[in-house]
């Protein structure tokens, strides 16, 4: 195997094959896991939950939250 002639998908290609072998199934999804790009803007989507909430009244709902449990 001569990675300087390979294409990308060759090299792709003989990279999940490695992984598998060498990881098992189990093993080669949870590497690929730690890898996903994922979509959306997390900075916009976290300002939508939070709104304008102060750090401290977030602090309180949180210690109000663990006296429930």
């Amino acid at each position: 195997m001569n990675v300087r002639t390979m294409t990308p998908e060759e090299i792709r290609q003989a990279g999940l094959e490695i992984l598998s072998r060498e990881l098992g199934a189990v093993g080669m999804a949870r590497f690929l896991q730690q890898f996903e790009t994922g979509k959306g803007d997390y900075t916009a989507e976290r300002r939508r939950w939070l709104g304008k909430k102060s750090i401290s009244h977030i602090a309180r709902e949180i210690a109000r939250r663990r006296k429930k449990k």
